[in-house]
């Protein structure tokens, strides 16, 4: 049998790790010492090795792509501001990435492939260097294929240079994620040929039943019959669940048992990592209050909450202080509640915490289809309110094939729309349910249109407007330090959310990333306010590289500080942005298979001085062979 010692050595070593009685779980791999589950690397000097492992998790053996061996990969640590050299070396048949989440390196050591660098070719060892001018809690994964959802991730902790704001005791450190025993690669095709293949908790005839007894027959039946219209069902709200995965916390399902320890009294900090490829979760632990301090890395005014929702690749660090000596459990349910993963906080090891049972799934309402306008937002069954009069919904732009244009419509008729102050032409204040114009493509690839979006940040998220407890919302965030630019935006741009849920395509503007022709253009040093208009049904992390963004929950000079963001259904939000890092910069929805199919494109910020690419192009790249719509 394998010690602790080798298996460490092992996976640092990034090998295969076996024992003589069968497979090892994921986690066991790299137990540390705190017993997080996470192998801990602390300096400035890493070699991450990325190559394939066998793993147990929940009792069943599968494939992983990790990093050093381990799943999730080992926890980077280092100081803001120190100079770091980073070996990758890919023992992977195919190319490989890294890009180092929302952390502000310069863009050819982003780790993009097709954007800001070749990847990392099989065999080969790609060294990345960099320092960077932040602290807090981020993470790392692939951006090559569907490697991230094979394993292929890890977190990282940058401690401040300068003493920290945020005192405690102890920390640990939480990476949520979603395992499927299924290849990445097969779960997208079945998705591609049938977008509800995963989606078990589609109403029954006992709902209807329940629904005509407390809202009419009549209109039940015009419920269901306008969701039949649309092709479209009112509790899509993951395109992967339960059904197809198992839920983690630092590599351990519920089966697992993963512990936290704390004593009484303590003032314990966790930083929560959504490393999950598909799944935004609801994070709580019942019994026991968190106080919010930081997200996305960054230090925020401190926010009492019981429960929040955290999106793919987003980050929160909270504050919890124990007062009694009882396991608490720690619970990451799947946003349609079709799931979770539950891990024990106790005083003692090896306890287990009661694990609660799963919530009513939610129900998606008018609001979501973006036609909350004033007296529509009526809630679909089941979901609250009664329903309005009979619309005609293929005339609001549900489907509608009128003007139908391919999914690779020229670049250039949207990015002329572009970047035109005052955009009062194009859309209106959606805060009074407004009706508004669309300055994107629509046809078989756009199914829906968000006729009035409505700002949706005073909302803490899709099924949690009504738990009997605290829930945060993005209105509630305050940066802890003042913006660091605090100009009034010189230009605006607005960006739809695109897609058509039932052929399982995606895109920004009604162009997927295949088609692009041409960059989202910022100019470097401008200060832009871009607003985002989810003309989709579902939630999506967007995100951002390069650059953090300013939320605008109010004028003040205080906006949270981002680089992802949910958008929920039917939402319109904006955030301010100055364009200081030149270079090219990935823009997308942070759900891995909306990405792959076509949710993303390229934020290029283009030096002043015009089309001078001088300072665009790191040694040894030809940044004129940089291909906008390539390979991601």
């Amino acid at each position: 049998m394998f010690t602790r010692r080798k298996l460490l050595r092992a996976g640092a070593a990034g090998g295969l790790i076996t024992s003589a009685s069968g497979l090892l779980p994921a986690w066991a791999k790299s137990a540390a010492a705190d017993n997080t589950g996470i192998f801990e690397l602390a300096g400035n000097s890493f070699d991450l090795t990325i190559g394939h492992s066998r793993v147990a998790i929940g009792g069943h053996s599968g494939h992983a792509v990790t990093i050093n061996g381990t799943l999730p990969g080992p926890l980077l640590r280092f100081r803001e501001g120190e100079n770091l050299t980073l070996r990758v070396r890919n023992m992977l048949e195919e190319d490989t990435s890294i890009h180092w989440h929302g952390l502000l390196v310069p863009f050819y050591m982003d780790g993009v492939p097709g954007v800001s660098f070749p990847g990392i070719k099989s065999g080969d060892t790609f060294t990345y260097e960099y320092a960077v001018p932040q602290s807090g809690t981020y993470w790392y994964h692939s951006h090559s294929g569907l490697q991230e959802q094979s394993g292929h991730y890890g977190p990282i902790i940058i401690d401040p240079a300068e003493r920290d704001p945020v005192s405690s005791d102890r920390e640990y450190v939480l990476v949520l994620s979603d395992w499927s025993f299924n290849h990445p690669h097969q779960v997208f095709a079945k998705l591609k040929k049938n977008n509800d293949l995963f989606n078990f908790q589609q109403r029954t005839i006992a709902d209807f039943i329940k629904d005509a007894g407390e809202n009419g027959l009549g209109a039940t039946i015009e419920d269901r019959a306008m969701w039949g219209r649309m092709r479209m069902s009112a509790t899509d709200i993951s395109d992967v669940t339960a059904a197809a995965y198992t839920y983690l916390i630092n590599g351990h399902s519920t089966t697992d048992n993963w512990n936290a320890i704390f004593n009484v009294g303590e003032r314990i900090r966790l930083r929560i990592i959504n490393a999950s490829a598909m799944t935004i979760f609801n994070f709580r632990i019942p019994g026991l209050p968190m106080t919010i301090v930081a997200a996305d890395g960054l230090n925020v005014q401190p926010v009492a909450t019981d429960e929040f929702q955290i999106g793919v690749a987003e980050t929160y660090d909270v504050i919890v202080e124990p007062k009694r000596a009882r396991p608490f459990p720690i619970v990451a349910e799947a946003i349609d509640r079709s799931g979770q993963v539950v891990a024990t906080f106790a005083p003692k090891p090896d306890m287990r915490a009661t694990a609660p049972l799963l919530r009513e799934r939610p129900i998606l309402t008018h609001k979501d289809m973006g036609m909350a306008m004033g007296g529509m937002d009526h809630g679909a069954m089941s979901g609250g309110g009664e329903m309005s009069a009979p619309m005609d919904h293929v005339a609001m732009g549900h489907g509608s094939t009128a003007d139908a244009q391919t999914d690779a419509a020229p670049k250039t008729e949207m990015a002329s729309m572009r970047g035109t102050t005052g955009m009062s032409d194009m859309s209106h204040d959606m805060s009074g349910g407004e009706m508004q114009e669309h300055n994107h493509k629509t046809g078989f690839g756009v199914d829906n249109v968000a006729m009035a979006p409505t700002n949706r940040l005073d909302e803490p998220g899709l099924g949690l407007e009504n738990v009997p407890h605290r829930a945060l919302r993005y209105s509630q965030l305050r940066s802890l330090e003042p913006n660091p630019d605090t100009r009034s935006p010189e230009r605006e741009m607005e960006i739809h959310l695109t897609g058509n849920m039932e052929r399982y395509m995606w895109s920004l503007d009604g162009v997927k990333f295949s088609a692009v022709t041409e960059p989202i253009v910022f100019h470097e040093g401008e200060r832009l306010r871009v607003t985002l208009v989810n003309d989709t049904m579902m939630t999506h992390p967007i995100h951002l590289h390069g650059m953090f963004f300013d939320l605008v929950v109010d004028e003040s000079d205080h906006k949270p500080r981002k680089h992802t963001v949910n958008v929920k259904p039917g939402e319109k939000l904006s955030f301010d942005v100055t364009a200081d890092h030149v270079g090219d910069w990935a823009f997308h929805c942070h759900l891995l298979f909306h990405m792959h199919a076509g949710m993303m494109q390229v934020v290029s910020v283009r030096p002043r001085s015009g089309m001078d690419h001088d300072r665009m192009d790191p040694p040894d790249m030809d940044h004129s062979k940089m291909d906008y719509g390539g390979k991601h």
